[in-house]
């Protein structure tokens, strides 16, 4: 295997988080690190509390806030990004939670935040989370039941009736495809998100995801009143990749002026919202 050979398959699997590395995105408020601890104390605060159901094998981390019977349920990016193209992150955990952020500024009666696989994690949990989950395998269909599983139970404890899915970047990907499958989401929003994961791969000249599944390949992905936000000056993912999914597939896209992957979703989350009523 050559040298750019090789650089490209670590990019690739690296996802859309190696922005933090390469294009210098701006940063987010810091919630005084990003341990499991922390994040509870962070969110806490802000009126959070954790959501401890069983999953296989490997449980998400879960706030929520209120109550309702329709939920707006936030998925997180796809974490931690790699030091270099060479050395992926150790812990997958977010440095930055953009969807976390994005979860506080909505005011709606029940707001729901999931991480995703092995993020948020002990060491010795972690130790044990394969890194084939946040990495090449992270939309893959076993991935996918997982979240299907927990959204399931947290429906029959907590007597939701239905979801809004809302996702940053790669939890946008995981929330369209989990809308393509179930008959209880009623709108979903994706913010940054790679939704055509092949074009998004050619267009940085990366070696393909093909443990995961790709929500512009999927036969059937129309989904209720959806909206994808993209930034105008996003480098990691360019509006023309949502756009393309969004004329296949249906949905709205909303090309916001001056914001990148980061900057500045979660400082006008609630305007954004707002405008959408």
């Amino acid at each position: 295997m050559t040298f750019f050979r090789l650089f490209r398959l670590r990019a690739a699997l690296s996802g859309a988080a190696f922005c933090m590395v390469l294009t210098g995105c701006a940063r987010l408020p810091a919630m005084a690190g990003h341990t499991p601890e922390n994040t509870l104390a962070w969110a806490g605060v802000r009126g959070f509390s954790r959501v401890d159901l069983p999953a296989a094998p490997f449980p998400i981390f879960a706030l929520s806030r209120g109550r309702a019977e329709i939920w707006n349920v936030y998925i997180e990016g796809d974490g931690a990004p790699w030091a270099t193209p060479f050395h992926p992150p150790a812990d997958p955990t977010p440095d930055e939670a953009v969807a976390l952020h994005l979860a506080e500024q909505d005011e709606a009666p029940g707001v729901l935040y999931l991480g995703r696989p092995c993020q948020y994690l002990a060491p010795t949990a972690l130790a044990v989370c394969p890194a084939g989950y946040w990495l090449g395998k992270r939309f893959s269909p076993q991935v996918l039941d997982w979240y299907q599983g927990w959204l399931d139970q947290f429906r029959a404890h907590g007597g939701a009736r239905g979801f809004r899915l809302i996702g940053y970047s790669g939890g946008g990907v995981l929330a369209v495809l989990l809308a393509a499958r179930r008959s209880d989401v009623m709108q979903v929003l994706t913010v940054a998100s790679p939704l055509d994961l092949s074009a998004w791969v050619a267009h940085h000249d990366l070696s393909p995801l093909s443990e995961s599944l790709d929500p512009m390949r999927q036969a059937d992905c129309r989904l209720p009143g959806a909206v994808h936000f993209v930034g105008d000056s996003d480098p990691v993912v360019p509006p023309a990749i949502v756009q393309g999914f969004s004329a296949r597939h249906g949905g709205m896209v909303r090309v916001v002026r001056g914001y990148g992957h980061v900057c500045c979703w979660s400082k006008d989350w609630r305007k954004l919202l707002g405008e959408l009523k």
